[in-house]
């Protein structure tokens, strides 16, 4: 039977000063990717993306919402995840004739890392570019987590067709101070996770099983969700930016105007009798 829940849950070495979190994406992730026709390289790549993107902003000191964006110049040229405050998640992938060995070198080729990081009472966003520097997905983000927050992190990754999962742990400023072999230790055990494990166990089973012997404070689990209404008013509000001719024009070589929403996966069409309720300032017949 397939798990229903999806939750980011984080913890804490108090006597190490090590924090961690442990995510599952069950049902969040197959709404995310429900009708995408995703060959397995990709949909793998996207869902460790999904899951380091809710530790992630489940681990912000001061809540927002952060967007990940990876583009390269191989055959998966695009990939994004973008997850709100409320851990409300969405992403897509872009790319054709991805090789079937799912290595991501060989998938992005020459690419970079965008960080988006927008909160509420801040004019601009905070962005962020690093190269994409590592095998897997997991590599290119403890490598981003060293460069921006200059602590070591290490990130254990899986995805399959049914859900995707993470376990995240980072050293903090006092980490030596408390036990010198503390880092060296817990990663070692970390390293010892299996995909399987990692897909199907509950956290608090899971670090028993890594870390029997260690003092672990777990806080309570954040869920983790997809819901992304079609939101028509968006879109009509960007067709009546291009103005009455240029709409025109297009409805006229293609015969209906179909938009698609790549991150929330909704497409919109509008013929003929739409776009002239539109441009009278009447709710087309479709939204009805």
């Amino acid at each position: 039977m397939l798990k229903e829940d999806s939750f980011v849950q984080r913890f804490l070495f108090d006597d190490l000063d090590i924090r961690g979190a442990f995510v599952q994406l069950n049902d969040a992730w197959r709404k995310m990717v429900e009708g995408r026709q995703y060959a397995r390289p990709v949909r793998t790549v996207l869902g460790e993306m999904a899951a380091v993107a809710s530790i992630m902003t489940g681990n912000l000191k001061q809540p927002g919402r952060l967007t990940f964006q990876m583009q390269g110049h191989g055959p998966l040229s695009l990939l994004v995840v973008d997850c709100t405050e409320t851990l409300n998640i969405r992403g897509y992938a872009k790319g054709e004739d991805v090789p079937s060995d799912g290595a991501l070198p060989a998938m992005v080729g020459d690419g970079r890392l965008l960080l988006t990081y927008e909160v509420n009472d801040q004019q601009q966003p905070y962005q962020s570019y690093v190269p994409v520097e590592g095998e897997t997905i997991a590599a290119v983000f403890e490598h981003y987590l060293a460069l921006s927050e200059q602590q070591p992190a290490v990130l254990a990754l899986a995805c399959n067709g049914d859900a995707a999962a993470g376990l995240f742990l980072q050293k903090l400023p006092d980490a030596d101070k408390r036990d010198e072999d503390g880092w060296a230790r817990i990663t070692q055990l970390a390293g010892t996770v299996k995909p399987d494990e990692l897909l199907s166990l509950d956290t608090e089973t899971l670090l028993t099983r890594l870390f029997h012997e260690e003092q672990v404070r777990v806080f309570e689990p954040r869920p983790v969700i997809h819901h992304w209404p079609m939101d028509p008013e968006k879109i009509e509000s960007m067709l009546l930016s291009l103005g009455r001719d240029e709409v025109q024009s297009i409805l006229d070589e293609q015969g209906m105007i179909e938009i698609h929403d790549d991150l929330s996966n909704h497409t919109y069409r509008y013929d003929a009798d739409d776009i002239e309720a539109l441009f009278q300032g009447h709710i087309p017949p479709t939204r009805h």
